[in-house]
């Protein structure tokens, strides 16, 4: 691919060089920059990618995507722009294709409850015939093929090439965990979002965000990435992502009004049941999961999967079968503990 049509897209603020130059690989480690690739030089918060061009120089690079001026060899090709992550997240996208287009994609945000949601919403999928990828804190998967995972939300490149192998491997839908950081730091950035979750917020990851104002516009950004959202309106912070939601909004909640609501909770040692009413079904669902939380994590799995159209029937079985690792996992020894 030319570098030309790689950068169409972004604000470009100069170019310098032949911008008809082939495109084979895109890196933003130096280390793996080589002949063919783009270097995208990264400001990072202990290490500027910026210093690293005359090492990507040495592996043979000549093409980089930069927001600071830099010298390069007269035979390199330069492009600028004013943020080299979200470009990052651009060129990927074009790069691979596109790939979020192509299956449905739910993105889940909020302090806690992510992982389990994810799980919960793969386990209806399932249920329902779908082949599903879960990207997530514990692990990613293509189906039930589990893959290394180093943070809850891919750099933006390897999240771009984590979509196209699930796209290759023909997954129906994604769901994946999205951290405040990853939204800041525009990782997730250029995915197209069917689906956007907000679970719950607390005052949490304030010495990445430093204030709580600036954590939870994190989390609203979500909601002008995605088509539909489904937002807990009993959290305290529920109303302002509402008010500041760019899609079409559906809320959930227990105790105050919400499109989908949970009534007559029943609470077990090792389960929970209840009785979820929305404008799309009303039945009986139990989750093996105990807890309140439990009851807005079902809530949150039940809402995206009706809003992607899949029956009731299959939204039971799959909350009836679902099981997270470490999450409400039980061992047996002389005393009885549980992890939630």
């Amino acid at each position: 691919m030319k570098l030309k049509d790689l950068v169409k897209g972004l604000n470009v603020v100069e170019v310098e060089g032949d911008m008809d130059i082939e495109i084979m690989d895109i890196a933003y480690d130096s280390r793996k920059a080589k002949a063919g690739s783009l270097f995208v030089c990264i400001e990072g918060f202990k290490v500027d990618g910026h210093k690293f061009i005359p090492q990507a120089i040495e592996n043979g690079t000549r093409a980089f995507l930069v927001q600071k001026d830099v010298d390069v060899p007269e035979d390199a090709s330069v492009v600028r722009v004013e943020d080299t992550r979200y470009a990052l997240a651009s060129v990927a996208d074009v790069f691979f294709g596109h790939p979020s287009s192509r299956f449905n994609l739910v993105g889940i945000t909020g302090t806690k409850g992510k992982t389990t949601t994810t799980y919960m919403i793969k386990s209806i999928l399932e249920a329902f015939g779908q082949k599903v990828g879960l990207i997530g804190t514990i692990s990613n998967m293509i189906g039930h093929e589990v893959l290394p995972t180093d943070r809850t939300t891919p750099e933006s490149y390897d999240l771009q090439e984590l979509f196209s192998e699930m796209v290759q491997k023909n997954v129906n839908s994604v769901v994946m965990e999205v951290s405040s950081h990853a939204l800041e730091l525009h990782r997730v950035s250029c995915s197209e979002y069917d689906i956007g979750v907000f679970t719950n917020l607390s005052r949490d990851h304030l010495d990445f965000h430093k204030t709580f104002d600036n954590y939870l516009n994190a989390k609203i950004k979500l909601f002008s990435m995605c088509k539909k959202g489904l937002i807990n309106i009993d959290n305290e912070f529920g109303p302002k992502v509402v008010d500041n939601a760019k899609c079409e909004v559906y809320t959930m909640g227990i105790d105050n009004k919400a499109d989908l609501r949970a009534m007559d909770i029943v609470h077990h040692s090792d389960s929970v049941d209840f009785t979820v009413v929305s404008p799309w079904f009303t039945g009986d669902v139990k989750v093996n999961i105990p807890g309140k939380f439990s009851v807005y994590n079902a809530l949150a799995a039940i809402g995206s999967c009706a809003l992607m159209g899949v029956p009731f029937e299959y939204i039971k079985k799959g909350l009836e079968k679902v099981t997270v690792p470490g999450r409400a996992e039980v061992w047996i020894s002389k005393r009885l503990y549980g992890n939630d």
